[in-house]
C-alpha cells in the first residue's frame, strides 16, 4: 500500500500527539520533499520536527521532474507541498493521499485520486479502536482550539458517531 501524505494531516497529529497512527493504520508514509522540508525546517518546531527526523516510518521520496511541478502549481494555484504531494501520489498510483486544504483536495480529486484529510484519519482510527470516544473528542477540541476548520456538520456528524447517536 502506497500512502503519501501533505503536510497538513501530519502537523494537525502532531498537534495532538498521535503522529503514530499513520503508523498503525498505513504503515509507511511517503512525503515529498517540499512537504519534509516544510515539516523540519522551522527552528521554532524543533521538537516536532525531530519526531518526523527520526520517524522510520516516514519516508521523503523525491518527485523527479521539478518542472512540471512549477507548470503544476502555476496551473492550479497549490503551494510547493500540496502540488509535489498530488504529483507524487499521481506518479506512483498511490492508494490515499493524505491533505486537508479544500482546494488541493479538488485537484486531486479531478484527477482520480482517493484522498483522506485528518479527520478520516482520526475516524479511521476510532474504528479501528485506536482511539475512544473521549480520545477522539479531545483531539477534535485540540484541532479546533488550534484553529483547524472543521464545520458544523462535520462537527455534529464527528460528535453524534463517536459518541454512538
Amino acid at each position: 500500500m502506497i500512502i503519501v501524505s501533505d503536510s497538513t494531516p501530519i502537523i494537525s497529529l502532531l498537534k495532538i500527539h498521535h503522529l503514530d497512527l499513520l503508523y498503525h493504520l498505513f504503515g509507511e508514509i511517503w512525503i515529498p520533499r517540499a512537504v519534509y522540508q516544510e515539516l523540519t525546517f522551522n527552528k521554532k518546531f524543533r521538537q516536532e520536527a525531530e519526531q518526523i527526523i527520526n520517524s522510520e516510518y516516514i519516508k521523503k521520496v523525491t518527485v523527479e521532474d521539478a518542472r512540471f511541478v512549477n507548470r503544476f502549481r502555476q496551473k492550479n494555484g497549490l503551494d510547493i507541498g500540496e502540488s509535489e504531494a498530488i504529483i507524487l501520489s499521481d506518479e506512483y498510483k498511490a492508494d490515499i493521499l493524505l491533505m486537508d486544504e479544500v482546494k488541493g483536495r479538488k485537484v486531486a480529486k479531478q484527477m482520480g485520486l482517493q484522498v483522506m484529510g485528518t479527520i478520516g484519519i482520526l475516524m479511521a482510527a476510532f474504528d479501528e479502536r485506536l482511539l475512544s470516544s473521549e480520545d477522539m473528542e479531545q483531539c477534535i477540541k485540540v484541532l479546533q482550539d488550534s484553529g483547524r476548520h472543521i464545520s458544523d456538520r462535520l462537527y455534529k456528524e464527528l460528535i453524534d458517531r463517536v459518541r454512538g447517536i
